[in-house]
């Protein structure tokens, strides 16, 4: 066999073998949704007994969902959502397109330090967060899970790039048309951005919509507990595990997502691969 035969066989096994190994890791990550799939829809006595013949049955969700006000955790959490979302498009398209267009003393040094930002953990913020909400009086409520997350460094930076990498040549077409500077970003910049609002869209309504560690110290009631608290104080212990119910209570909370990502995955993938970000 010829040099070039080897080394296209050995090219083909290689291919071959990251293919099996990214349907492997592929199956490792189904698992859990699966089990959590089967557990929901059978009775308790097959959460560990998997026949074919075992009945299907929709009760554990109407059990889970008579369980705990789980209406009001969804209706909290998508107060919650839409407030960052509508905040974060708002505020971080002014600040983007600021340091992306305008020219004004300090902008590379203000817009360093927002990007300082980046680099630290949120973690690390929770006391000090904790202790301006409650110097606040908003201990306990909505809007004190949300304040945290209004702006966004990684927001701005995102769409800084995205914003000047649009050529002028539109900004000036759209001035000669009479569109003042806040027309020219509605009408030139916003709309040649989409692709890039949908994939920090959806990437902020699944970073939110999953958020725990916050909301959780955060919230005392269940008139304001998101979703993510509300399934962790219904799953625990104290309650009794039924993994039926609570498998069916986490389908029921994590489906949304689900659903955005199976309709909107496309989309996803090419508004991230259009901005070359990996």
């Amino acid at each position: 066999m010829s040099a070039l035969g080897r080394g296209r066989g050995a090219a083909l096994a290689g291919e071959a073998l990251e293919t099996a190994a990214a349907w492997l890791l592929g199956v490792l990550w189904l698992l859990p949704l699966l089990f959590a799939i089967w557990t929901a829809f059978h009775p308790s006595a097959y959460v560990a007994h998997f026949s074919p013949f075992a009945p299907l049955t929709l009760q554990n969700f109407v059990a889970a969902w008579n369980a705990a006000p789980f209406a009001r955790y969804f209706l909290n959490t998508t107060m919650l959502v839409t407030g960052v979302l509508a905040a974060q498009f708002v505020l971080c398209t002014l600040a983007a397109f600021a340091f992306a267009r305008f020219e004004f003393r300090g902008r590379d040094t203000l817009f360093m330090l927002i990007l300082v930002q980046l680099m630290v953990a949120p973690d690390i913020l929770l006391l000090e967060n904790y202790l301006t909400i409650k110097a606040i009086g908003l201990v306990d409520t909505v809007p004190a899970i949300a304040l945290p997350y209004l702006a966004s460094a990684f927001g701005i930076f995102l769409l800084r790039q995205t914003f000047k990498a649009i050529p002028k040549d539109f900004e000036e077409a759209a001035r000669v048309e009479g569109c003042s500077t806040l027309g020219v970003l509605w009408r030139v910049y916003i709309p040649l951005g989409k692709p890039v609002y949908l994939a920090y869209g959806l990437v902020l309504v699944s970073f939110h919509w999953n958020n725990f560690v916050w909301p959780l110290i955060i919230t005392n009631s269940v008139e304001t507990r998101p979703l993510t608290v509300g399934l962790s104080i219904f799953a625990s212990p104290d309650q009794g595990i039924d993994w039926a119910i609570i498998c069916a209570a986490t389908l029921m909370t994590s489906g949304p997502l689900l659903v955005a990502f199976l309709l909107f995955q496309r989309q996803f993938v090419q508004s991230f691969l259009r901005t070359g970000i990996r």
